[in-house]
């Protein structure tokens, strides 16, 4: 209510001048064309009493006796146009009036009908903070899976030969009697997906994953976690994030972990990370990688929820950003200072990009890193407290930054 008292005391108010507007309007006009006629009337007797004493039909003295009277009216007549009242045209002031009058209204339809009327004010900072409570209050990786197995949404699972289905319960029953045969994991995790049975590849993954420790490639947990989100219909759960958030400390750059992180954050009603997520890994990604389709199709939309102004480049730009092959085989042939030079101006590049268009919090990180590197530890600072600003709103990019603080040696 506190936007539609204003809004609603607006309308009315601009209704209510638009329709003074239109007949005060008519009335000038009609009262100017009526004051000129007059004036034509009065004109044309002065003439005519000007012949008449020429020709002697009027004495000198009756003639000046008609001249002031004709004049006296005529200076009546320029006073009365501005005394005048008359309606506009009927039909011209029914039309303006009536789309005055329609328009707020059919405004306000169409805002009940596609808007929120009922929602209260939501101010920046409550929208994040009720981000983050929709973050921490969603479903566990069961429960998700287990809503999704029994929705009617659901796409059946691919028809499989018997042959390969009694294979894959040889495996099945192999990899229990032998749990500990990584192998036998990944063979079983790899097939389980293939029959559409994410929820059992998600595990196979997991128990892989722990049985290798600390060594576990970062291959096999995104493989989990993308299990575990198809095995959900494609909503990211709390055991999920966890498994992303660890690919993104080992590995930065990897693409699949950026695309599900801001699918995520899409779906916890924070847009704007997600824009800044999918912008970023766009500009990293090859026209052939398999997020570009999906982030091309929604990244517009995505950019005007989240306020921000953004035109989607050409599909041959994509993955313009990065060195090329070529360029990694002349490094190999540079001298160490000719190399330095290209690490030099590639870091350059980075923070151009940074400060006019934004980027991805492991970018920004990276050019902290970077900066120490080369030897410039004050600038790395400047764009440490820069980058500490442009995520203060987000724990998890604020944590990536963080960290990058960490490894360079910076305290807070």
């Amino acid at each position: 209510m506190v936007f539609w008292l204003p809004a609603l005391l607006i309308a009315a108010v601009a209704t209510v001048l638009i329709v003074l507007g239109v007949v005060r309007g008519g009335r000038v006009a009609a009262a100017e064309a009526a004051g000129k006629r007059d004036i034509a009337v009065y004109k044309a007797q002065l003439r005519e009493i000007d012949e008449d004493r020429a020709k002697g039909t009027v004495s000198d003295e009756e003639a000046e006796r008609l001249r002031t009277e004709v004049a006296r009216r005529l200076l009546e007549a320029d006073k009365a146009a501005d005394r005048q009242t008359a309606e506009s045209p009927r039909a011209a002031r029914g039309v303006v009036i009536g789309a005055a009058v329609a328009l707020p209204v059919a405004a306000m339809v169409l805002y009940w009908q596609v808007g929120i009327p009922g929602y209260e004010d939501m101010p920046l900072v409550a929208r994040q903070v009720q981000a983050q409570e929709i973050r921490e209050a969603r479903l566990s990786q069961a429960e998700l899976e287990t809503r999704w197995n029994e929705s009617p949404d659901r796409p059946a699972a691919p028809e499989a030969e018997p042959q390969y289905l009694e294979l894959m319960q040889r495996l099945r029953d192999a990899v229990a009697q032998r749990p500990n045969d990584a192998q036998g994991l990944r063979l079983l995790a790899v097939n389980e997906g293939n029959l559409g049975n994410f929820s059992a590849s998600a595990a196979a993954w997991s128990r892989l994953i722990d049985l290798q420790g600390p060594s576990a490639p970062v291959e096999d947990l995104v493989a989990m976690a993308e299990s575990m989100i198809i095995a959900t219909g494609g909503l990211v759960s709390p055991e999920a994030d966890r498994v992303l958030s660890e690919v993104l400390r080992r590995d930065d750059r990897n693409g699949s972990a950026r695309y599900y992180m801001g699918l995520m954050f899409a779906q916890t009603g924070r847009p704007d990370i997600t824009f800044r997520l999918w912008r970023g890994l766009l500009e990293d990604s090859q026209p052939d990688d398999p997020w570009v389709p999906a982030i091309r199709g929604t990244i517009e939309e995505l950019a005007t929820v989240a306020g921000v102004r953004y035109t989607l480049p050409p599909l041959a730009a994509t993955g313009a950003r990065g060195p090329s092959a070529a360029d990694v085989a002349a490094a190999a042939d540079m001298t160490d200072e000719e190399r330095q030079q290209m690490i030099g101006g590639m870091v350059e590049q980075l923070a151009q990009r940074l400060g006019s268009q934004g980027g991805t919090s492991q970018e920004w990180a990276r050019l902290v890193s970077s900066l120490v590197m080369l030897g410039q530890t004050d600038r790395a600072r400047g764009i440490l407290a820069e980058a500490r600003l442009v995520f203060a709103q987000s724990a998890e990019d604020l944590a990536v930054i963080e960290d990058a603080a960490a490894r360079a040696g910076f305290g807070n």
